[in-house]
């Protein structure tokens, strides 16, 4: 991580404020159905006081009674740059999401998702909303807001609520709730906690450090996408243009009291997620009674899961670790992927002799398991796992996965399981999608994956959902269970046997120094493609390497008993590169191949392939 200036605050004072804060915070998440109105927005910003109290103050003509939280002491000193400072919203978009810089004090990284950012950005979803979608008139069109642990994420669902209600659109609270809740708050029908919701957002930046933050979007048809992102910042920017005038800002707001709401939704969720293991155990209460599992939720916002989902169930969750959400990640990165994170969550296993493990995510959109013997399954494990548990119930069924999945999953999914691999491109949103146009034009898939851990099946309305993925491994359990078959996890283990897994498996960066004179000037993107058509020209004339018949990204070649991907990153200046392969030596060789192909190219850095050729 770069090194922290102090020119803002130092982390010892923000770790101090947050933790003085999460007394309160509990209380406040507790306090649900606490209805309050809200009169027209006048002008409102958010600021600091300039005191020790951190609070919220609006410059408005009216008291507004908004989300009184009280003042939250902490002697650090303001953490966000000017309301007035020149951002360019476009460059907020990272794909299907929303991504930015929310807490100052990272060298190199200046803040640009300030709280007049995301009232701005919460203007344009509900222009946006109100555009896309028709009212019937009978009530006013409302959106669910949810975060996970972040420290910046309170004030920023504060700013973007103003920026909903402003539009006059009701707002419903959860404060800290997981991704696939805030989906799933646009599909339950029960006007008792305002569901349906009209849209939802998720502030979240995922696994990313603890100044970042972001947004994602749903209706209750999925998560938006890039074209609509797009759509929504350039509203948010003549918004923001706004901001300085006031009588402009007024006229722009919507007329009428729009409301408030706090609702405990993660409850609601939970409890849905029981309800659907015990109904795959026959209705039995407690299917889960005697069984050890262990959760790991980084201190990001999975932690419901051990007390609301598996301790319902019956399930034994002592030895369970960083359940408590802390925005600063102090133990470990919230990542699947992450080997760190990985480590712990095997070693709790191991060391509390349990049945299961189950790690998520900051935001519980992905997860990962680890079996009694501390085996993983993530990656290609993982998705060898859901097939094989989704094809049991769909014989025959299309498995989507993005495109660094492995041969030899390959050959699991279509020789030992009878399934059929459609290995697409990477991006959780581009698998999804995938999978969705699959069924529409008569080509049956119930599962679209990633080695990251974002898993959605269709009986979950395409949701990634790394609590539902998990469920559905319990669902496993507890049926095996019921058959006579045993306890523990050893039936997750045998479905697995037969996976092929390679000796070496590694992914190198190729970056691309936009700065090299040998770009000429031109896009990065432009540069990366320019070096793929040269390694895909140069590959077809090596008797000794094969290019994939099927690819839908970058340049995918097998040869020396194993294969490489070269492909463009869908957002960096990078050329990630995967390698697979029964040996080191081969490996290596694979290396070479693409280092003798991309020589010509002196703008694109190829020291980590240098190195691992070297070895």
């Amino acid at each position: 991580m770069a090194a922290i200036s102090g020119k803002v605050f130092q982390n010892i004072n923000l770790s101090q404020c947050y933790h003085q804060s999460r007394q309160f915070s509990n209380q406040y998440r507790r306090d649900c159905f606490s209805r309050f109105n809200l009169l027209p927005f006048d002008g409102g910003k958010v600021a600091w006081t300039g005191t020790s109290s951190m609070q919220l103050r609006t410059f408005s003509t009216h008291q507004i009674n908004f989300i009184n939280r009280g003042p939250v002491h902490c002697n650090a000193a303001p953490s966000t740059i000017s309301s007035l400072d020149n951002i360019d919203f476009q460059k907020l978009q990272n794909g299907s999401d929303i991504r930015g810089v929310a807490v100052a004090g990272v060298e190199g990284e200046p803040v640009n998702l300030t709280e007049p950012v995301a009232e701005a950005i919460g203007a344009g979803f509900a222009a946006w909303l109100l555009e896309k979608k028709k009212a019937d008139g009978s009530r006013r069109f409302r959106v669910s807001i949810g975060h996970d642990s972040r420290i910046s994420a309170e004030k920023l669902q504060d700013a973007i609520s103003q920026g909903i209600a402003g539009a006059g659109l009701d707002v419903i609270q959860y404060g800290l709730a997981s991704t696939p809740a805030m989906f799933n708050s646009t599909l339950t029908e029960d006007e008792a906690i305002f569901c349906p919701a009209d849209g939802s957002i998720m502030i979240t930046a995922s696994h990313l450090p603890f100044n970042r933050n972001g947004f994602k979007f749903f209706t209750n048809a999925g998560g938006l996408g890039k074209a609509d992102i797009k759509d929504i910042l350039g509203r948010a920017a003549e918004f923001y243009k706004n901001l300085n005038n006031r009588d402009d800002l007024i006229n722009s707001r919507g007329k009428g009291s729009a409301t408030i709401e706090k609702v405990d939704y993660m409850s609601v969720y939970a409890s849905d997620l029981v309800k659907a293991v015990r109904k795959a155990a026959g209705n039995k209460e407690k299917p889960l009674e005697g069984f050890h599992i262990v959760v790991d939720a980084g201190n990001g916002a999975g932690g419901f899961f051990a007390a609301k989902v598996l301790e319902p169930l019956g399930a034994i969750t002592s030895g369970s670790q960083f359940l408590e959400p802390d925005g600063l990640f102090p133990n470990h990165i919230p990542n699947p992927e992450d080997k760190t994170a990985m480590k712990a969550i095997t070693e709790a296993v191991l060391q509390n002799k349990a049945d299961l493990g189950i790690i998520f995510d900051t935001d519980v959109d992905r997860s990962a398991a680890v079996d009694s013997n501390g085996r993983e399954f993530n990656r290609n494990r993982l998705i060898a796992l859901m097939s094989a548990i989704v094809l049991e119930e769909h014989a025959g069924t299309t498995i989507v996965t993005d495109s660094v999945t492995s041969d030899g999953l390959t050959l699991f999914i279509e020789k030992k399981l009878g399934g059929k691999h459609h290995r697409f491109k990477r991006g959780y949103k581009n698998v999804i999608d995938e999978a969705i146009r699959l069924n529409s034009v008569g080509e049956e898939s119930h599962l679209a994956i990633e080695t990251s851990g974002h898993g959605a099946l269709k009986e979950n309305h395409w949701l990634d959902d790394g609590a539902y993925l998990m469920v559905k491994i319990l669902n496993k359990l507890a049926s095996a269970r019921a058959s006579g078959l045993g306890g523990g996890s050893q039936v997750l283990t045998d479905l697995v046997d037969g996976l092929q897994e390679p000796a070496v498996a590694v992914e190198l960066r190729l970056k691309i120094n936009q700065n090299h004179p040998d770009l000429q000037g031109g896009p990065f993107r432009d540069y990366g493609e320019a070096v793929l058509k040269h390694v895909e020209n140069l590959v077809a004339s090596d008797p000794k390497l094969l290019k994939a018949p099927v690819n839908y990204e970058g340049v995918r070649v097998s040869g020396f008993g194993g294969w490489f991907l070269l492909r463009l990153s869908l957002h960096d200046p990078v050329l990630p590169l995967n390698i697979e392969a029964p040996s080191h030596d081969d490996a290596i060789k694979l290396g070479l191949a693409v280092l003798a192909a991309v020589k010509e190219f002196p703008a694109l850095d190829t020291s980590a392939l240098d190195k691992f050729v070297q070895v």
